[in-house]
């Protein structure tokens, strides 16, 4: 008998895009968020992670998809991340544990290794910079003590940065400023950027709902990575038939550019698209290493070029006006 699949957070970029994969298998799946689904409204039912008996009224999958998170760098309340991201999966560990949920496939992120070396692994010490990097390792203790006890299934998979259509997040903030023109290097441009297209992660995300692996954590990340000025010369010669990176701003320049942002945006109260952490974010390499094709010699659709070239197609050389956005970080 198929086993019936709980995607929690199911309304939001990646969830919407699994569940849109899910359907077109006729596989029995069902969303549990905070917000209706605009693609999937008959399979949604409103519920909140940090409310433990919202999820026991509404879970009634065998497998549970966990997709729920705060994310954004510029949550000013930041209990919240601990009460989405920990509490949260606490709740959704306790949830399974007795209605007997045989696997939680719970998505992550490499925020969990902070600043890390270049080629950081799975095995990557847990140092992590931001309250949304330690709150998702705490949550993955939460789910693995689920795991013990139950002895069910627990695939923990933690993506790089996310990107594809209709995402409205770092990857396309950075696609924008370069389509507009108004794009400024900081830096050298010599760091590399891991990133993950959504049409992978999907992927990967069915593979282990599919797999009879007991136990697994993964890094995702679509290979092979770029240097930043290789990514912004791609975007440029294929949006605008120029070569280069254009104008560059020294760091320091840049630092000190986003520091007066984070001085203003605390003065007025408003997000504004610098940021220091930002700007240092952009400057890291986050490098990653992963052992995906591990999973069953698990393979993703999709190279990365062609996953960025569907997406400027997509965003800016043929937009639809009618598709759903996603605003994340």
């Amino acid at each position: 008998m198929a086993k019936k699949i709980t995607v929690i957070g199911g309304s939001g970029f990646v969830g919407t895009n699994l569940c849109r994969q899910l359907s077109l298998k006729q596989q029995d799946f069902e969303i549990i968020d905070l917000k209706m689904s605009n693609q999937f409204p008959e399979k949604c039912k409103i519920a909140d992670v940090r409310e433990a008996e919202t999820l026991r009224n509404t879970i009634t999958g065998d497998v549970v998809v966990n997709l729920a998170a705060v994310h954004r760098d510029d949550v000013r309340d930041k209990s919240e991340y601990q009460r989405t991201n920990v509490d949260g999966a606490e709740n959704v560990a306790l949830v399974g544990e007795e209605k007997g949920i045989d696997k939680i496939v719970f998505t992550s992120t490499v925020a969990v290794y902070g600043f890390s070396e270049p080629g950081t692994d799975e095995s990557g010490a847990i140092n992590p910079f931001n309250e949304y990097g330690r709150t998702k390792f705490e949550a993955e203790e939460k789910l693995r003590s689920w795991q013990v006890v139950s002895d069910n299934s627990l695939l923990i998979v933690r993506p790089t940065v996310i990107f594809g259509e209709g995402n409205r997040g770092n990857v396309y903030n950075l696609l924008n400023q370069i389509a507009s023109g108004k794009f400024l290097m900081v830096g050298r441009g010599e760091n590399k950027k891991s990133m993950a297209y959504i049409g992978n992660i999907v992927a990967f995300l069915e593979a282990c709902i599919a797999s009879d692996c007991k136990y697994g954590v993964f890094n995702y990340v679509d290979t092979p990575d770029f240097t930043m000025n290789e990514l912004v010369s791609q975007v440029r010669q294929t949006l605008k038939g120029k070569t280069g990176v254009g104008p560059r701003l020294p760091f320091w320049l840049g630092m000190i550019l986003g520091y007066v942002a984070d001085g203003v945006a605390q003065l007025t109260g408003k997000n504004l698209p610098v940021s220091s952490i930002r700007v240092k974010k952009f400057v890291s390499s986050t490098e990653f290493r992963s052992a995906k094709n591990k999973l069953e010699g698990f393979q993703p659709p999709f190279q990365l070029a062609d996953g960025i070239v569907r997406t400027l197609q997509s965003e800016f050389v043929a937009p639809d006006p009618s598709r759903e956005i996603f605003y994340t970080e």
